[in-house]
This record gives structure tokens, sequence and C-alpha cells, in this order.
């Protein structure tokens, strides 16, 4: 299982990479394993200020939908456009082309419940 140590993770399975104020999110490898063939990913909330924990989206597997939690509070800025035609990207490349979303880390935002890639590899055992 791969979990990259210059990465943040949350309790939810996503991972987060920030430059700045500016953040890239997505669903770490164990997530995407955990649920098989990706085939759709839905992410409608573009523009959208959302708080830590609300759902930004869902993925669709085989035989499963999940939703998609956000890390940290903050404004989503982009959704990965590669997504809608080449879903099983976050199956082959979650922590590249299988990006799924950027945002705006919002000033208040809490980077405390926040893991590093040891207490993630702890979590996911």
């Amino acid at each position: 299982m791969n979990i990259p140590a210059d990465l943040k993770y949350s309790k939810d399975h996503e991972w987060i990479k920030t430059d700045g104020d500016i953040a890239t999110i997505g669903i770490t490898d164990f997530a995407q394993s955990e649920l098989g063939d990706i085939v759709f990913v839905e992410i409608e909330t573009a523009g959208e200020t959302l708080e830590a924990h609300s759902i930004f989206g869902t993925v669709e597997a085989v035989k499963t939908v999940s939703d998609l939690f956000m890390p940290l509070k903050g404004t989503v800025l982009e959704v990965n456009p590669g997504l809608e035609a080449n879903p099983a990207d976050v199956n082959e490349d979650p922590y590249g082309k299988g990006w799924m979303i950027r945002i705006k880390i919002a000033a208040d935002a809490d980077f405390g419940q926040l893991l590093d890639a040891k207490a993630y590899a702890e979590l996911v055992g």
C-alpha cells in the first residue's frame, strides 16, 4: 500500500497536498483498493465553500457508491477534468492523475485533525 510521506490524510481516507493556501485532494491508495474498480466520479461542488467533513462528491465503483469528504474547510476551485472520461485514473494513480479537487484553504481551517503518513498507516493497519 502506497502512503506518501509528504501528504496529510483524513480518517475518511482522503489525502491532501498543500501549496500555500491551495490544496489538492483525492482518495488514498487504501480507499481506492477497498472500493474496487471505479466507474464514475461525481463532483458538483465547484465554487462552493464547504466545511471540513462535509460531502464534496461521490465515487461509484462496480459494487458500491461512496461519499467523498472534505478534509479541510475551503472553497472548491477546480474539479479534475480528466475524471469524467477516465474515472479509472483514481485506481491507477490515486496520488497523481487521479486527484479529485483543488481548494482554497479557509483561513480558519483546522489542520490538527489531519494525520501524517505514519498515523494514517496505523489507522489502516
